[in-house]
């Protein structure tokens, strides 16, 4: 849509904002910088509109340390203006029908959408067309809810629309963010100071592997660059995602496995065919900080060798980190506690390297100074050429080209390209379909797997989530309504069934998450389902699983 993937909104644009739309995130728990933002556009006079299943209660009010006055005496500060709980899955009907809803109010920015978009003619006449019926089915909202959404985004004068995994992992996750884009273009809020769009992502890591180029993707400009450097051209492979690598590891095309960092084995969906797949691989090192599942359970055929390293602020050498926001700032060297003969990852890697491949075309133990490893990024990602200068100006930076200060988009016509944007065909198997016994009581619901507030990633540091009232993590959250139709009752113990495996013994816990859905943790609950992948970034649909309920 806009030539760029990551956020075309700065920290500083952000603070000029006078309204957010957060989408399928709980910013709370895993984006805790970005509420003191939130509220201090509500002090403002800005509003927020949440749009996520569940509500969370950190999403209504949340008590920042940065506001210790309000946090005191009045329990936090008020976030969300507006929470709408959509079907999971519908996203894309959403913003369809808010396209609709800007269109009958007059809210839609001609002028912008001429000068600096291509397609908005067949978008529009897209939302026009389709029916409101069809669209507040799909999405299970009232229309009257949709147009004070579409009300108050298009009297705002500068809006971000900012979301996370809660939109992305669903197999129409990637089309999902395409709506969400033409909905900000719809209404000028794209290339201005204080509006545009703003993926969430949970750590540096995220974006910044994809910024160094550790992609399927290799970009053309960053591939000549590094061809360049080496005075020699590159003869690449392919590569997989990580639901490619799993399906290869099964059809046995991988021999050997490097693991840095991650839990690959308890991150996938299917747990059966992620223990399978790489039972199937020869020998398999994970170059890790600390144990996990993956240690156990995803075993190598012949051999696995678990190689411990300093994390991140135990590392001995100055790094790097990039936000979200495209902001890269350096570390100070890091100190350990821990006794013996650990190093960095840096160093681990670059000494392997230069055992196979000695000291050409590169001098691989050279790499192990990252202020020499910060000369070469310098010369070879785009953007990135203040990092060469970092470690002597000790300063800060933006990466040059993503942030979008006005309507010029990195695209070949410099206008951002809209498209029409399929509905997404949303269905439920019934009961039946299940391998599960007759005549058992029971429901089907639509299960949501997520992280809760005492957890990074696949680490759990907490076994309780006291802010969604779950006592431990083998619990599945409903709605009191679901609850009392089914036949069940709060604390009660049941299966859970999806399309692969069940969990027994789960407790039902009361919560405020929309009828119809359910939640559980991450990654136990990966053991039930083989998730549907999106076909255009290889995302697992972890927010959209079918799943049998009964006792």
């Amino acid at each position: 849509v806009f030539g760029s993937g990551t956020s075309m909104v700065s920290l500083a644009s952000l603070q000029q904002s006078d309204c957010v739309v957060l989408i399928g995130s709980n910013a709370p728990a895993n984006h805790p910088r970005l509420m003191n933002e939130l509220i201090q556009l509500r002090d403002r006079g800005g509003r927020v509109i949440m749009i996520n299943p569940q509500i969370e209660i950190g999403l209504v009010k949340f008590a920042s340390p940065a506001f210790p006055i309000k946090s005191l005496l009045k329990g936090g500060s008020e976030i969300s203006t507006l929470y709408l709980q959509p079907i999971p899955g519908s996203d894309t009907a959403l913003q369809v029908a808010i396209q609709k809803s800007l269109l009958e109010q007059n809210l839609v920015n001609m002028d912008y959408l001429q000068q600096y978009t291509e397609g908005w003619q067949e978008v529009l006449e897209f939302a026009k067309a389709t029916d409101w019926s069809t669209l507040t089915e799909i999405c299970g909202l009232f229309q009257e809810e949709i147009e004070e959404v579409a009300y108050v985004i298009g009297k705002s004068s500068k809006v971000v629309f900012a979301w996370a995994m809660g939109i992305t992992q669903h197999q129409n996750g990637t089309d999902n963010v395409k709506a969400i884009a033409n909905t900000a273009l719809i209404t000028g809020n794209a290339g201005r100071i204080g509006t545009g769009t703003m993926p969430i992502r949970g750590h540096s890591n995220v974006q910044g592997f994809g910024s160094m180029a550790v992609t399927t993707r290799l970009r053309q400009d960053i591939r000549q660059a590094l061809e360049v450097l080496l005075k020699r051209p590159l003869a690449l492979n392919q590569g997989y995602d990580a639901r490619g690598l799993m399906d290869a590891a099964d059809a046995s095309k991988i021999d050997t496995l490097l693991c840095l960092g991650g839990n690959f084995y308890a991150a996938n969906p299917d747990l059966l065919q992620a223990q399978r797949a790489l039972g199937k691989i020869d020998t398999i090192f994970y170059v890790s900080t600390k144990p996990n599942l993956g240690h156990f359970h995803g075993l190598a055929r012949r051999q696995t060798l678990i190689l411990p390293v300093f994390n991140r602020f135990e590392n001995p050498q100055k790094t790097t980190t990039e936000s979200g926001n495209n902001f890269v700032r350096l570390n100070n060297p890091g100190k350990t506690h821990l006794q013996g003969d650990l190093i960095s990852e840096v160093e681990l890697i670059t000494e392997i390297a230069y055992r196979l491949h000695g000291d050409q075309p590169i001098n691989w133990r050279k790499l192990q100074d990252t202020a020499y490893v910060r000369s070469l990024i310098a010369k070879t990602i785009p953007g990135y050429k203040q990092i060469g200068e970092i470690d002597r100006t000790q300063e800060e930076f933006t990466i040059d080209g993503r942030i979008f200060t006005e309507p010029k988009f990195a695209t070949p016509s410099g206008r951002a390209r809209m498209d029409v944007i399929p509905l997404p065909e949303l269905s439920i198997p019934s009961l039946a379909s299940f391998p599960i016994p007759k005549h058992v009581t029971g429901m089907v619901a639509i299960l949501g797997s997520g992280r809760s507030y005492g957890q990074h990633n696949t680490v759990v540091y907490r076994e309780a989530d006291k802010y969604r009232g779950m006592p431990h993590r083998y619990c599945i959250l409903l709605n009191a309504r679901d609850i009392k139709n089914a036949g069940f009752r709060e604390h009660q113990r049941v299966t859970v069934q999806g399309n692969r495996s069940k969990l027994e013994n789960i407790e039902i816990i009361a919560g405020t998450i929309r009828e119809g859905v359910a939640f559980m943790f991450y990654p136990e609950a990966n053991c039930l389902f083989s998730a549907t992948i999106d076909a255009q970034s290889g995302t697992p649909a972890f927010k959209r699983v079918p799943v049998a309920i009964y006792f």
